[in-house]
């Protein structure tokens, strides 16, 4: 596995300046980053078939996997909740040994397989769900069993491996391979094949709630509103939406129960309730919506 490698580049790299050994790691960072590029497609292609499955209300994403790529996959589910509003039933996080694994190291849970395929069943997944998994080696039984057990209830798949021709790529249906080599330090896929693996996450989660709608001229506009910094944000959205003063943006956010999509829409002169019914009818797609209140043509997609 080029992951497992040792790089004749890095030869007595304990014995390098630390400024030059920080710059060679600098540049493994770097080098990481763009091993997505050509990946760029594929995650595409799996964000479109996943938001397809997940429309409507239906389905859950469930990320499996071990170390350090379970706990990525883990902290791309939970900030979709913040950031979205995306429901926490509707992400579920599978861990090699537990939750606890997020903190502490459960050595030899990533090599049972048994686990990964019960773990996954025992969520009973269905087709509306997607089943992301993440493993740097590829080969994770854990990992590659989970996915497998999710195909298997025929629930979408999708693999993010950093060496070809492993099993984790074979297994799923969206497959995407982030070549990232051999690591600084061989073997520490904490570094360039995490890294990749996070930037990875982040375009497919986000493709995802663009394609559900979640997201409008790149704003937020399902966030919660958890404190006063995403209250001011909130405001500050509705006024860019709408074109009302800071106080009216304000007063909408409050007839709207702190939603930005319902008061971006009174703020342009819905009532409450026909900005809920605006919505309800455009599957809560805000261009839609205020396309349908200003009584315009649907707009492009």
């Amino acid at each position: 596995m080029s992951t497992e490698l040792m790089s004749p580049r890095y030869a007595a790299l304990d014995l390098w300046p630390t400024g030059d050994a920080v710059q060679a790691m600098l540049e493994g960072q770097l080098a990481a980053a763009a091993s997505v590029q050509s990946q760029a497609g594929a995650i595409a292609a799996a964000a479109e078939a996943a938001a397809e499955r997940l429309q409507g209300g239906r389905g859950r994403l469930i990320y499996a996997g071990a170390g350090t790529s379970g706990r990525l996959a883990v902290l791309d589910g939970v900030e979709l909740a913040p950031t979205f509003n995306w429901g926490s039933e509707r992400v579920v996080p599978l861990m090699a040994g537990g939750m606890t694994a997020l903190l502490t190291s459960v050595e030899g849970a990533e090599d049972d397989g048994d686990a990964g395929e019960q773990e996954l069943f025992a969520t009973k997944p269905t087709p509306c769900d997607v089943v992301i998994g993440v493993a740097a080696s590829g080969r994770t039984p854990y990992t590659v069993a989970a996915v497998r057990a999710g195909a298997t209830a025929g629930a979408l798949t999708i693999g993010i491996a950093c060496n070809p021709g492993t099993p984790l790529l074979a297994v799923c249906a969206h497959p995407i391979l982030l070549d990232t080599g051999a690591e600084v330090v061989a073997g520490s896929t904490r570094m360039k094949a995490g890294t990749a693996q996070k930037i990875a996450l982040n375009l497919l989660s986000t493709a995802i709630m663009l394609r559900l709608g979640r997201v409008h001229d790149g704003l937020m506009v399902d966030m919660r509103l958890s404190n006063r910094k995403l209250r001011d944000r909130a405001a500050i959205m509705v006024g860019t939406i709408s074109g009302v003063s800071r106080s009216q943006a304000e007063a909408a956010l409050e007839q709207s129960g702190g939603r930005i999509k319902p008061a971006a829409l009174v703020a342009l002169g819905a009532a409450p309730d026909q900005a809920s019914a605006l919505l309800q009818d455009a599957g809560d797609n805000l261009r839609l919506a205020i396309a349908r209140l200003r009584g315009d043509a649907a707009p492009a997609a």
